[in-house]
């Protein structure tokens, strides 16, 4: 059976996917998240594909790494390009973990998402995938998306009201990024 290793974001993004795949393809979960602020949501959001992983008997690796920091110093100097960082931070870390364990392909739960930028998620996980001689396996998730709402409700899964970034997170509340200056305190 293929092997594929998939970014998860969140367990309500992976249930309608995983669901649909899991006959045909031998799924493996990828946690690894730098993006999720704040620590709360991280948790959250974790543990709650924990639970999932655990009650379908489902592979699972972790990276369980909080990374405010490091997402910080690659996005705030340039708000407008944070996704792409994070999809490529997300979808690099995840190919190399798939080539070094043998899987066939790699992949990511942020393709269920209708909020999710596929054409370029698409981009830079071909660019990855040259790079490290592993495949991409995409899929375009969005069909499923209210199958996915109704599995997670009824699985009382923990969902989430924005992407994960902090920044996501302002637009959630604000309709609008703003920042002051940024001045670094000795």
């Amino acid at each position: 059976m293929i092997r594929i290793l998939m970014h998860v974001c969140c367990a309500p993004c992976f249930v309608a996917p995983y669901y649909h795949l899991k006959n045909d393809y031998d799924i493996t979960t990828f946690w690894y998240n730098l993006n999720i602020h704040p620590v709360a949501e991280y948790i959250n959001r974790r543990d709650c594909l924990r639970d999932f992983v655990r009650r379908e008997e489902i592979l699972y690796i972790e990276e369980d790494e909080y990374g405010l920091i490091p997402f910080l110093d690659n996005t705030y100097k340039n708000i407008d390009s944070r996704c792409y960082y994070c999809y490529y931070d997300r979808l690099n870390f995840t190919a190399i973990k798939a080539k070094q364990e043998g899987y066939d392909y790699f992949s990511t739960s942020l393709l269920y998402s209708k909020f999710q930028n596929h054409d370029l998620i698409k981009e830079i996980a071909s660019e990855i995938a040259n790079i490290y001689q592993i495949e991409f396996f995409y899929k375009d998730f969005r069909e499923f998306w209210k199958v996915g709402i109704d599995l997670s409700k009824e699985q009382n899964m923990y969902r989430q009201h924005y992407c994960g970034c902090i920044f996501s997170e302002m637009e959630r509340y604000t309709n609008v990024i703003k920042f002051p200056t940024l001045n670094k305190r000795m």
